[in-house]
C-alpha cells in the first residue's frame, strides 16, 4: 500500500507566550535539561510562532489542552492532556510535554497532521481532530 500523503515540512506551530516561557524554564532546570526530549521540545519551540495569550486561535494545543487525535492508519481515537512533567500519568491520558508524543502535539492545530512512533517502533500518523484548552488564568486583584 502507497502512502498517499506528500512529503512535507514539519507542520506551522502556534505556542502562547506564557507557555513559551514556562517551557523554557522547564528546558534550563537541571532535572530536565540534558535529556534528549528536552532537545526535541526546544527545536519544536524554536520554530513555532510565539503569541499573546489573548491572541491564540481556537483549536491550537497549548499545555493543559485536551486533545483529541486519531491514528489515520487504523482509525484509533486518543484522548489526552498536555502536561509538565510532574503531571504525567499515562493511565489516565496524561501526557508529559517533554514525550515524544507531547512534544510533537504542542503547537498543532486542529486538522494537522505528525508522524509520531508507538512504543513498539510502529509510526502512527496521528491527525488531531479536536482541542478544548484550559480557561486563561485569572488576573491578581
Amino acid at each position: 500500500m502507497t502512502d498517499s500523503r506528500p512529503s512535507q515540512a514539519p507542520p506551522a506551530l502556534i505556542v502562547s507566550s506564557l507557555d513559551a516561557a514556562r517551557l523554557e524554564a522547564l528546558l534550563e532546570s537541571p532535572r530536565w535539561r540534558d535529556l534528549p526530549a528536552a532537545q526535541a521540545l526546544q527545536d519544536e519551540l524554536l520554530r513555532a510562532e510565539v503569541r499573546p495569550v489573548d491572541q491564540m486561535p481556537d483549536g491550537v494545543v497549548g499545555m493543559h489542552s485536551r486533545v483529541e487525535c486519531e491514528d489515520e492508519d487504523s482509525g484509533k481515537r486518543y484522548h489526552l492532556t498536555l502536561v509538565y512533567p510532574h503531571e504525567a500519568d499515562v493511565a489516565t491520558g496524561q501526557v508529559s510535554v517533554l514525550a515524544p508524543m507531547g512534544s510533537a502535539l504542542i503547537g498543532l492545530s486542529v486538522g494537522q497532521h505528525i508522524d509520531w512512533p508507538n512504543p513498539e517502533g510502529r509510526p502512527l500518523h496521528l491527525k488531531v481532530i479536536a482541542v478544548e484548552r484550559p480557561a486563561p488564568p485569572k488576573a491578581a486583584s
